[in-house]
């Protein structure tokens, strides 16, 4: 059986949902969010990082221009060459004054970039980049934001912002006078009575900071400290504000050697001001300390009582903000120092469930996120069992649309696929790499570099108490099970009945959190349910269709397990009506539950095919853009899920048309090519010859973009002046095509290679620094040997050296690909491998005895010493009883196929070469031979005569004892099949 080849994680286009709608509806059976893990819910990541108040504003044509790199000029404002007439003014002096021309000129200026009028902006633009060429233009941006309180807030706060890009981008220019006199500038109006002007200020401190000032400004962080105990709020306020921004920027730093540990004076300050009695102090003295939590900053957890102590007296304060900010420190500590919280628990547990209730949102979901991270912990189950009951019904009530969410979603418009979507509505897609895995494998390989989900920072503010709530539900219901049922079934019933469409909404979803976790508990009620929820895909609200949408997808695998006409083909003929629904999201929410049921159902589709692709290809003619890339991955997991079934020119006739005219309207550089070329290596995999038609377009195509790619790094690498970076994607795409085509057409590509000049690009790709780009390149080289071998062979020598250097395994899936390419390679080259052998068989060896090796890994490496064993068994024997044992125990759970085949008769020859090496791990051995189901006659028979052999050795009595310590199934097995 051939190896088939799996994008290494989920596609990426089924994880998003619009804020902040529905739970993700392509995240059956994994959980929903991650925070350090690879766990994602809905695409966010659980925590959003801290959103600093005042640090982002609409962008303007000011903001956005960091301006010029500074070039040689040194004239002040004023000078000669000066764009405006500016009276030369002198930065050197620490008491610098503006000149009154160039001051108006700055603030004419300011004032334009508030103008909504895009040729202004154009015209403001070209100005910064022109003033920025003059150090002392960023005086007069700072004299601006500090010293000219005639002015109004938004003018002087975005001058202080413009400044703040400049710094960002080249700070390392400014003269000394200039940076010193904005440092003291900042420092001393650190108090101004504007609360906008204080925070503008405090992020100008911190992004200086952040260019590794904080050891060049050695008075910032005392000076800032001691203004703290000023009795003036505006300054304790704004120099708090401050330094909330550096603790949150530079926590490591504040806690090294390189400052002299200036963590050991702050934390103890900052405690000080948990009893102030302004809230907003209280507020920022907790969000210092709670960034240090997490890295269990020495300082910190010598004061851990204290803080403690200080939190639980301020868990009733009256300020949500205060609130918020203890909530989120319990809920760190949780993770960091449970050991001082378990005394607590009881209390600290009823506490977060008022909290779990309160009014404000924000408090209300950061208690929340309490659930998530004590499912986490192996004490869960104790402390929070008796409390279940209290807890199930605020978890669920939390799971409802609130008002606010229903206007965001647009939840009362019904009908919208007619509204072209916009662009910031499509998030970036980034292709993920093919990894090699066996055909055995359902999952993707674990372990591998890039199995995290992807990131998405545009959606992080998506999360929300509805979201969290789900999500905590979800992690309880796989730490408590069917126990977590009595709780919930009374509600659920309530819910899922409801004549308020919001109320049954929630209870559907609630229905989709316990899938995973509580699906033994569920099956004898499923039978009622799914019908119910089947019905609910045509309600007449659109959000709830889009949410029967995922949790039938939940619970897709139990509906594929009963007999098809029973719920499957209702399902399947619902879904099929809503991927062609009125609404846009209920279209996304069907096609991601689809293409879940098509990777469970898999060849039970066959009979419906033509009804599928009547559906889906309906889709291209009425889908807008977003949901158009979602529909190529319905598409392709089709192709995945149904193979060969594909073939036929029925099928063909109707689905071909429609891709290829995407693929003529794309140019080259859309990054919508990505999930295109995605869907069309699986269809080129599953049509096999059925592509041919349409293979030489796609092909050159693909060599193009492999070609193009490889032409702009090089520019780019010889001249990063002029040239910008390639997006390597589209390369890693075209060779992913590549290899389907060469694994669908099988010889038939040998034409297309011969006439292409891929196997040069291959060697290009293959030594590109980046690793995902190597991985795609040995998956498309194994595929090539397979293929075309005649094109591979004369590369051979070029190639080998490459693929040894890539044996390493701190690049999973690289590592992987190149070992799979080496065994293909040997199968070919056969008793030719011989001078190759040396180069990778000890990285091989030490990568099979590695210890937490990936599955995939160890089973790709251990069938690649096989068959290098079995072309070169004199090379490899010498080394057998170094990698015998692992190499038996990885391969004893695969199913018989053509690779398992190849790697036992390697073994077999090594054992006849070196009988010795495998004398201490026999047993093992035995094992390994015994998980065969049905080997071939001639391989049979070399495990018999081994098998015999030993036993003729070691003499009967000997073999008796030996036998004894065989588990009674192996004990059998042997008997039966090899009459041992």
């Amino acid at each position: 059986m051939r190896i088939r080849r799996v994008p290494s994680p989920p596609r990426m286009a089924r994880f998003h949902i619009p804020p902040p709608a529905l739970p993700s509806p392509r995240l059956c059976g994994r959980s929903w969010r991650s925070w350090r893990g690879p766990r994602t819910w809905a695409g966010v990541d659980r925590r959003p990082p801290p959103v600093r108040r005042g640090r982002s504003r609409p962008a303007t044509a000011a903001t956005t221009s960091a301006g010029a790199q500074p070039g040689t000029h040194t004239e002040p404002l004023g000078s000669s060459a000066d764009p405006g007439p500016y009276p030369r003014s002198s930065p050197c002096a620490m008491d610098w004054q503006p000149d009154e021309q160039g001051l108006q000129q700055v603030l004419q200026l300011l004032k334009d970039s508030q103008s909504p009028n895009t040729a202004t902006q154009r015209i403001v633009q070209d100005k910064l980049k022109q003033l920025n060429q003059f150090p002392d233009f960023n005086n007069y941006l700072i004299f601006v934001l500090t010293r000219l309180k005639s002015e109004d807030e938004p003018t002087r706060s975005l001058s202080g912002l413009i400044l703040k890009n400049n710094v960002k981008a080249h700070y390392q220019s400014f003269p000394p006078p200039v940076a010193d006199f904005i440092k003291q500038e900042c420092l001393n109006n650190i108090g101004d009575a504007s609360s906008l002007i204080r925070a503008t200020i405090g992020i100008l401190i911190t992004t200086i900071a952040s260019k590794g000032e904080l050891q060049m400004w050695p008075e910032l962080l005392p000076q800032l400290c001691n203004l703290l105990n000023s009795e003036d709020y505006n300054t304790c306020e704004g120099a708090f504000g401050a330094l909330q921004k550096i603790c949150e920027d530079s926590s490591e730093l504040l806690d090294s050697d390189a400052l002299n540990r200036p963590l050991n004076i702050m934390i103890p300050k900052f405690l000080q001001f948990f009893k102030h009695c302004s809230p907003k102090i209280r507020s920022h003295a907790i969000a210092c300390v709670n960034q240090f939590i997490m890295d269990r900053a020495q300082a910190l957890m010598d004061n851990i009582d204290t803080f403690i102590e200080h939190l639980f007296a301020l868990a009733v304060d009256d300020d949500p903000e205060v609130r918020k900010n203890v909530c989120r420190a319990l809920v760190m500590l949780l993770e960091v120092r449970i050991d001082r919280l378990i005394p607590h628990m009881h209390s600290i547990i009823q506490y977060m469930l008022q909290r779990t209730q309160d009014h404000d949102e924000n408090v209300a979901l950061e208690a929340c996120e309490f659930w998530l991270t004590l499912a986490e912990q192996p004490i869960c189950k104790e402390v929070l069992a008796s409390h279940l009951v209290q807890l199930i019904p605020i978890l669920v009530n939390g799971m409802k649309y609130s008002e606010i969410d229903i206007i965001l979603l647009k939840g009362d418009v019904e009908e919208d696929e007619a509204v072209p979507d916009s662009e910031q509505d499509i998030k970036p897609r980034f292709h993920k790499s093919r990894t090699v895995t066996l055909p055995h494998e359902a999952e993707r390989p674990d372990g591998s570099e890039d199995a995290e989900d992807d990131d998405d920072d545009d959606a992080l503010s998506d999360w929300n108490l509805r979201k969290c709530s789900a999500a905590a539900l979800d992690v309880l219901a796989n730490v408590f099970r069917e126990e977590l049922l009595p709780h919930l079934l009374p509600l659920l019933k309530g819910l899922l009945f409801h004549p308020e469409w919001v109320v049954k909404e929630s209870g559907i979803l609630v229905l989709g959190a316990i899938a995973e976790g509580c699906m033994q508990g569920m099956v004898p009620y499923l039978p009622e349910l799914i019908p119910h929820l089947i019905q609910c895909l045509s309600d007449k609200k659109a959000l709830v269709r889009s949410i029967a949408c995922w949790t039938l997808s939940r619970y897709a695998h139990w509906v594929v397990s009963q007999p098809p006409d029973m719920h499957l083909k209702p399902l399947m003929t619902e879904l099929l009506k809503r991927i062609l629904d009125g609404n846009k999201r209920v279209q996304e929410a069907a096609c991601s539950a689809f293409a879940t049921l098509e990777e469970e159902a898999c060849t039970e589709l066959v009979p419906y095919l033509s009804y599928i692709l009547d559906t889906l290809v309906f889709a291209f003619g009425k889908y807008q853009h977003k949901n158009l890339l979602i529909l190529y991955d319905a598409i392709g997991t089709l192709a995945d899920s149904v193979g060969h079934h594909l073939n036929q020119p029925e099928y063909i006739q109707k689905l071909m048309p429609p891709l290829i005219q995407k693929w003529n309207e794309l140019k080259d550089e859309d990054k919508d090519l990505f999930p295109l070329l995605e869907c069309l290596s699986s269809v080129a995999t599953a049509l096999q010859s059925g592509f041919l038609p349409y293979c030489e377009p796609v092909y050159q195509r693909c060599v193009t973009l492999v070609q193009k790619t490889l032409a702009q790094a090089m520019m780019y690498t010889q001249h990063p002046e002029q040239y910008e970076a390639p997006d390597k994607d589209f390369m890693i795409v075209a060779l992913d095509l590549l290899s389907g085509l060469a694994e669908g057409l099988g010889g038939h590509v040998e034409q297309l290679v011969a006439r292409s000049n891929i196997m040069t690009l291959l060697f290009q790709c293959m030594q590109d620094s980046m690793p995902e780009v190597r991985q795609s390149s040995f998956a498309l080289l194994g595929d090539l040997t397979k293929a075309c071998f005649i094109h591979v062979k004369p590369c051979i020598a070029e190639f080998m050296p490459i693929l040894g250097t890539n044996l390493n395994p701190e690049f999973i899936s690289v590592c992987n690909n190149a070992t799979w390419a080496i065994g293909e390679i040997c199968m070919q080259m056969g008793a030719e491998m011989q001078p190759y052998v040396q180069m990778v068989l000890n990285n091989l060896v030490e990568i099979i005895n590695r210890p937490n090796t990936p599955k995939t890994l160890l089973e790709n490496t251990a069938i690649t010493i096989g068959r290098l064993g079995y072309v070169c068994p004199q090379e490899v024997a010498p080394m057998l009883q170094q990698f015998i044992r692992p190499w038996c125990t990885s391969l004893r759970n695969i199913r018989d196929n053509e690779e398992k085949d190849s790697a036992f008769r390697g073994i077999c020859m090594m054992i006849g070469v070196n009988p010795g090496g495998v004398v201490q791990d026999f047993i093992f051995f035995c094992d390994a031979v015994a998980s065969w189901v049905s080997p071939k006659d001639d391989l049979r028979d070399m495990f018999y005569k081994i098998l015999h052999g030993f036993k003729d050795q070691v003499g009967e009595e000997n073999w008796q004892q030996f036998s004894e310590q065989f588990p009674p199934l192996l004990k059998e097995r042997l008997a039966a099949f090899y009459g041992v």
